[in-house]
């Protein structure tokens, strides 16, 4: 019982501590309109986001992935990702008044997309899984039956 306790003590690297629980703050940093901006949308911002779109999170990303966003997803994750972030918010609604508003919007579909993924699934350079030991090697290629290329057969010999 000791043991279980303790296990669920553990915090995952990168994680603080709320409430009880571990919260993974999903940073991403880039440069985006006149300098390199830190963006993140931790549990509030996304709370606030889903409001003001009147969709899940999941939804906004689809909709700028597949191009058929609203004015809203964008303007609304930037400012938001801008606060999460830890921007104040006067200047972040600054800033997406100014790059935002005034420009193109197509411009600023991938910034958005960028930084809702960060939140639903991590950094795009986060390794995902476990990755081999030192000296250990990944499992070799499967070998299947109705495969016939020399690579393939090669490499299951």
């Amino acid at each position: 019982m000791a043991e279980r306790r303790q296990r669920h003590r553990r915090r995952r690297p990168g994680a603080r501590q709320r409430g009880g629980a571990a919260m993974s703050l999903c940073k991403i940093d880039f440069d985006w309109a006149d300098g390199h901006y830190t963006f993140a949308l931790p549990i509030a911002q996304l709370e606030e986001l889903q409001r003001l779109c009147d969709a899940g999170p999941m939804v906004v990303a689809e909709r700028l992935r597949h191009g058929v966003w609203k004015i809203e997803d964008i303007h609304a994750t930037l400012r938001l990702g801008l606060i999460g972030g830890g921007m104040e918010p006067i200047a972040a609604l600054h800033l997406v008044k100014t790059y935002v508003h005034n420009r193109p919007w197509g411009e600023n579909v991938l910034p958005a997309l960028a930084i809702i993924n960060a939140a639903l699934f991590g950094k795009p350079d986060e390794p995902v899984g476990k990755s081999p030991a030192v000296g250990e090697e990944s499992d070799p290629p499967a070998r299947t039956e109705s495969s016939t290329s020399e690579t393939s057969t090669a490499s299951a010999s």
